[in-house]
């Protein structure tokens, strides 16, 4: 029997649980693996028989944490090759108005920025608090990550998107060499 640990922010407990519990279900059933709730630690325990199982579980439950929906959360579960990265937006600001500007620049105005940047990259993005969560295949996630650290070094807008694009043109080309 494999076991792990998340610590919860408080107000994404709920959110994990959803309605009588059927978030929670959901999980469960599409994982194989049962989670203990601790409301009060704010404390997720998953536990099942196949350790990948209780990883991929964990991953969800990591990914809910950072803001995302718990039906984007299970998008992990799509594919053997998507992940979850998180970057603590904390090593780049040391002031609050520092990190509310660098928010600002990634998500862009009415989340225009990172709507485009999911749009050139394929990956999903999450901002809240103090991180930004990707989920994605390793090439996606790599190029996002790039593109929001590119952000928070305060390059241009325009700069990042015509990386992206660039990225994606390697790729159709890769793609082309690899089927011809």
């Amino acid at each position: 029997m494999a076991e792990q640990e998340i610590k919860v922010t408080q107000n994404r407990i709920a959110v994990i649980i959803g309605k009588n519990g059927k978030t929670k279900r959901t999980i469960e059933k599409s994982t194989d693996t049962s989670l203990k709730i601790d409301s009060e630690e704010g404390l997720v325990t998953v536990s099942g028989e196949d350790p990948v199982n209780v990883l991929n579980t964990s991953q969800i439950i990591r990914a809910i944490n950072r803001g995302f929906s718990p039906q984007r959360a299970l998008t992990l579960l799509d594919d053997e090759d998507m992940m979850l990265d998180i970057i603590d937006l904390t090593a780049y600001c040391n002031t609050t108005k520092q990190m509310e500007r660098i928010r600002g620049r990634i998500i862009g105005r009415e989340g225009k920025s990172r709507e485009q940047i999911e749009d050139m990259t394929g990956a999903i993005m999450s901002v809240l608090g103090k991180t930004v969560a990707i989920i994605g295949e390793v090439e996606q996630v790599r190029n996002t990550r790039t593109a929001v650290e590119m952000l928070i070094e305060g390059l241009p807008h325009e700069s990042v998107f015509s990386f992206l694009d660039k990225k994606n043109k390697e790729a159709k080309q890769n793609m082309l060499e690899y089927y011809y």
